[in-house]
């Protein structure tokens, strides 16, 4: 039987700063609270305003005990890491970093040709048996990432199934979904997804009716309980991030780029990083 999951929670973003200066939405971040189990994090980054100035972006880096997972809309992502891999993602293109023990990175921003920058950054827990495994990388293009397309909806499947479209991430342990979903005016969306999920959208242009609540960009929605997922897009078109996963139901402790278990493990990531111990 269809219970199709309401809406419990409307973010609005805030604007933060990271990096070496940089301009952020910011929906969730890393709480000991861990509402969103398994999702930590979703910032939006837009670089549109040439008041902002020169584009800094996050010099070299530490991550410890999570996912970082960077979809770029337009413009580009230069990227580099302490295991020696380097490269560059652009529009449509996907990073997904699975930094378990520890590595080191660098993602320097530029501009596309129509002078913009755009894309999203998701943080993904890792459990505790994994939080200090191999880290590695999942390097998606474009032109491999399926689509689906039915009835005025596009849906493109980074990670999960739609339809019997396989997203070409996987072997994460949080089993998600990460669509990119776009609507047009009058169309409808529906996803089946397991009841103890955590479901989250992050609408970024137009609006749409979430379950049963209108909501217009740029907002986060938080889903109730449920094994269906429903939009629709009556007058307006509509585009967002979906997100859904298992959450590991443990606690954790954020400090920073770091989201460990306990207190101590903090302490040892920062003890491994002062002694040069904390990349493997």
């Amino acid at each position: 039987m269809k219970n199709v999951r309401t809406v419990k929670e409307i973010i609005e973003p805030q604007y933060v700063m990271e990096g070496a200066g940089v301009l952020l939405r910011r929906s969730i971040a890393p709480q000991v609270t861990n509402r969103f189990d398994p999702f930590l994090l979703f910032d939006h980054f837009a670089f549109n305003d040439p008041a902002e100035g020169p584009i800094r972006g996050f010099p070299m880096h530490p991550h410890r005990g999570i996912e970082t997972v960077s979809y770029i809309l337009k413009g580009s992502v230069n990227h580099r890491d302490s295991l020696g891999n380097a490269g560059i993602i652009g529009p449509g293109d996907v990073q997904w970093m699975t930094a378990g023990g520890g590595i080191l990175h660098e993602e320097m921003p530029r501009r596309g040709p129509d002078g913009i920058i755009d894309g999203f950054q998701l943080w993904v827990n890792l459990p505790a048996a994994q939080k200090m495994s191999r880290p590695r990388y999942q390097e998606v293009g474009d032109e491999t990432i399926p689509v689906f397309e039915k009835d005025g909806c596009r849906v493109r499947v980074v990670a999960g199934t739609v339809n019997s479209l396989h997203g070409p991430v996987t072997e994460i342990a949080a089993n998600p979904v990460y669509l990119d979903v776009t609507m047009e005016a009058g169309s409808k969306f529906s996803l089946p997804v397991p009841e103890e999920h955590t479901v989250l959208a992050y609408i970024f242009d137009g609006k749409g009716i979430f379950g049963d609540t209108a909501v217009a960009s740029v907002k986060m929605v938080v889903f109730g309980e449920g094994n269906q997922i429903g939009v629709q897009a009556d007058d307006s078109p509509v585009r967002f991030m979906l997100m859904a996963g298992a959450p590991f139901g443990e606690p954790i402790v954020p400090y920073g780029p770091f989201v460990m278990n306990t207190r101590e493990e903090i302490q040892q990531a920062l003890a491994d990083l002062k002694d040069g111990t904390f990349v493997r």
